[in-house]
């Protein structure tokens, strides 16, 4: 059977399955997507290695309770995303398969909460729809690959506005809406703002302030107890590190605790100190690229969505929310992409009732083909200009390495991925533009997450700083840092010595001579940009290049014959941290 016709009736074959048999296809499915990668590359910059590196040291360690960076407590995070990498890597003795894992079960439990919301407020059609269109949105599979929090947070708020949905609109449910609160909890706990769904009753009262009758079985006194399910959860981690940090009593301890309660929450919120960006960042940045076609797609389905709210007043909810948390991180001085993903699968739910029984208005195929064409060219025109070492681009990869080599490859890549969406649209011609669209969406994906890890692996890792070092000194020397990068004690071999994140270059510089100074086979890596008061970079060993910075190796013969003593003596030292890649 030619493979457009096939395409064409594939999706209603699929939906004439059980609802069962439908969960489990779209999970499978979900999954190959998903999990195709897991285990091919390592913990990649900026917040991967982080993460795992404070997940390695809690198994190494035994202390779970509170996170260790490099022997140095991490106050920036709560704990629950690292506990669950540390708990994979416990259990298959793979940190690199461990790190991907939460992520990717959070995103794929994401989906299976969509598709049962769908099919309990709609029907399994809508709630198939909606899965898909979350595929469709590429932060959703993005994040499902990358080992920040935000995807697991993404889907502690997906469980809490479901169990809310499931309570309001096809309950009482009054343990789904318990147990939504709760969620909600372990949202906060893993990385603050958990409370999310909660905005989601700003809408429903008023709606039932509208109309008395619509939520006279749900909106109840009892609603106000749901907090305390909340508190109960967060409670059950802030109680014993409190406690532990009062038994502690030291100067670091105190202000871990005072670091995670107050300046990573209220303060980073309304006063940020990083990733500033003008108001409309989600607005004009992030929402028409990150969750693109959706938007387009909301667009092109104006007028049925207009129908489908007049008839299901969950819609207006769903879409208030969406808009209430877009303006809660929009006020906020600090932005970053991945801040608004929670709201996504919600988006999804929203789109799909109307996409199920109409069609997008008419200029919406021929737009998506057109961006689909436009798409391929610049992806062909970018390996071809790769392949031929346009300056640009030369420069561009000149920063992760010198290799010539690489860029071809990365060419490679991108001009089959240019190939795939070129092919689409002749082999899918017949085919209608949104399915063409996820069809190259999810092969390019595939494409990317093998061939492509192997060829960005080399680029994303500073193993090839750490292993010329390592060629040249002894192998039972130590490796030290100013301004260190987590990343760099991740894969170290050797025993690997920093001098406390939270202190100033100055102090770090004076700790690392005194380090030098009285300790034996020392070494000191730094970055070449940096000046230097204790140390002398003349006759240094370059190391090569990484993550957009040189790097110099620096021994004894470096150092000056004095240096001002810091403050305070701080070194931490991690015992052969890169064991994990044996």
């Amino acid at each position: 059977m030619p493979a457009s016709p096939l395409v064409r009736h594939l999706p209603e074959y699929v939906f004439n399955l059980s609802r069962n048999r439908l969960l489990l296809v779209l999970l499978a499915f979900a999954a190959v997507m998903i999990f195709t990668g897991i285990g091919l590359r390592s913990p990649w910059p900026a917040d991967e290695p982080r993460f795992a590196e404070v997940a390695r040291e809690m198994v190494a360690s035994g202390n779970w309770l509170i996170p260790m960076r490099g022997g140095e407590l991490y106050p920036d995070k709560p704990p629950v995303f690292m506990w669950s990498i540390a708990l994979f890597y416990w259990l298959t003795g793979s940190l690199k398969v461990a790190f991907m894992l939460p992520n990717a079960l959070c995103s794929l439990l994401t989906l299976g909460l969509v598709f049962d919301l769908g099919a309990r407020l709609w029907n399994p059609r809508t709630g198939t729809i909606a899965v898909l269109l979350l595929m469709l949105a590429p932060q959703f599979l993005i994040q499902a690959q990358k080992a920040q929090i935000d995807a697991m947070v993404a889907c502690w708020i997906t469980v809490a506005c479901y169990g809310l949905s499931r309570h309001f609109f096809t309950g009482p449910a009054w343990g789904w809406y318990f147990a939504a609160w709760a969620f909600m909890g372990l949202g906060v706990i893993t990385k603050g703002v958990g409370f999310l769904p909660a905005f989601m009753l700003i809408p429903i009262l008023l709606l039932g302030l509208r109309d008395r009758q619509l939520f006279s079985d749900t909106l109840t006194w009892r609603c106000a107890l749901g907090p305390l399910a909340m508190l109960a959860v967060v409670a059950a981690w802030l109680i014993p590190m409190a406690l532990y940090v009062n038994s502690l009593g030291t100067e670091e301890a105190l202000a871990y605790r005072d670091n995670i309660l107050f300046k990573q929450t209220g303060e980073r919120y309304a006063d940020s100190w990083g990733h500033i960006q003008p108001w409309h960042y989600y607005l004009t940045s992030v929402i028409p690229s990150l969750w693109f076609p959706l938007p387009l797609l909301l667009l092109g389905l104006l007028r049925p969505m207009a129908e489908t709210i007049r008839q299901r007043p969950v819609i207006v909810v769903l879409l208030a929310w969406i808009v209430l948390v877009i303006v809660f991180f929009s006020i906020s001085p600090g932005k970053r992409g991945v801040y608004v993903l929670p709201a996504l699968p919600m988006l999804a739910l929203a789109i799909a009732p109307a996409l199920s029984t109409r069609r997008p208005a008419r200029w919406f195929p021929p737009i998506l083909t057109g961006l689909h064409l436009l798409l391929a060219f610049a992806l062909i025109s970018v390996g071809i200009m790769a392949w031929n070492d346009y300056p640009g681009l030369v420069k561009k990869v000149s920063d992760y390495s010198q290799d010539p080599a690489r860029l071809h490859e990365a060419g490679t890549l991108v001009f089959g991925v240019g190939v795939i969406w070129l092919l689409s649209l002749g082999v899918f011609w017949r085919t209608d533009a949104l399915r063409r669209f996820f069809i190259a969406l999810m092969v390019s994906w595939l494409l990317y997450t093998t061939l492509g890890y192997r060829i960005l692996e080399p680029l994303r890792t500073p193993r090839n700083i750490l292993a010329a070092a390592e060629q040249v000194i002894p192998s039972n020397a130590q490796i030290g840092m100013i301004d260190f990068k987590e990343q760099f004690i991740l894969f170290s071999r050797l025993d690997f010595t920093h001098f406390s994140y939270f202190s100033n270059r100055e102090q770090e510089e004076r700790n690392a001579w005194l380090w030098m100074d009285e300790t034996a086979d020392s070494y000191l890596i730094v970055e070449d940009q940096h000046a230097l008061l204790c140390f002398s970079k003349a006759g240094a060993i370059r190391l090569g290049t990484a993550h957009r910075e040189s790097y110099l190796l620096l021994s004894e013969e470096h150092m000056k014959p004095d240096c001002a003593p810091p403050n305070s003596v701080k070194r931490f030292t991690t015992p052969g941290p890169g064991s994990w890649m044996n």
